[in-house]
């Protein structure tokens, strides 16, 4: 109740400007938008990777400057990026998105520490696999989406600025600490 979907081309300033003034009462930022082209990163056409960082990273820094005014200007709220555990690990068939989601995991950390003055939260959702058009194709385990959003919401109403939808990105998460050999075990 009380939320009203926006669907358009965050790579589009246009349709951003056109968002920002149509929804002027906003006090939650979800930025979900995706592109998964699976190029990677040496042999992979550039315009994919170049769309990769256009979507996560250009895109959500254009949506995160038009809303944070108004999130401000209606007493604070929320921007929740919602990001993946491949933010943290990357896949060679899936280097283009994984530099691009890790992009947009710093782009959510630099804003997060400069909106806190303006009462605007801003917070990441790391997810392994949930099941939409994205991940047709992966055979792995997958969260429904309403699972994930029910996760989200809870992580808002919480306060918190990372939200660990699932084990895979738990798992992730605590292998950072152990750096590239706990990530990439297999490496010479």
């Amino acid at each position: 109740p009380g939320v009203t979907p926006v669907r358009l081309d965050i790579t589009d300033p246009a349709a951003v400007a056109a968002a920002t003034e149509r929804a002027r009462d906003v006090n939650l930022l979800v930025n979900n938008a995706g592109s998964g082209t699976g190029a990677d990163l040496l042999h992979g056409d550039p315009e994919r990777i170049r769309l990769e960082m256009d979507t996560h990273y250009f895109g959500t820094l254009s949506m995160v400057r038009a809303f944070a005014p108004v999130i401000a200007g209606n007493g604070g709220g929320t921007v929740l990026n919602i990001l993946s555990v491949l933010s943290w690990i990357a896949l060679p068939n899936a280097g283009a998105y994984s530099a691009a989601k890790s992009a947009e995991w710093a782009l959510t950390n630099a804003l997060r520490t400069q909106l806190a003055e303006r009462n605007v939260r801003v917070a990441g959702l790391h997810v392994g696999y949930m099941d939409t058009d994205m991940t047709a194709h992966v055979t792995a385990p997958k969260l429904d989406p309403a699972d994930v959003a029910r996760i989200a919401v809870d992580g808002i109403e919480a306060d918190s600025y990372e939200i660990l939808a699932d084990d895979l990105s738990r798992q992730v998460r605590a292998g950072l600490a152990g750096g590239v050999a706990a990530l990439y075990p297999d490496l010479p």
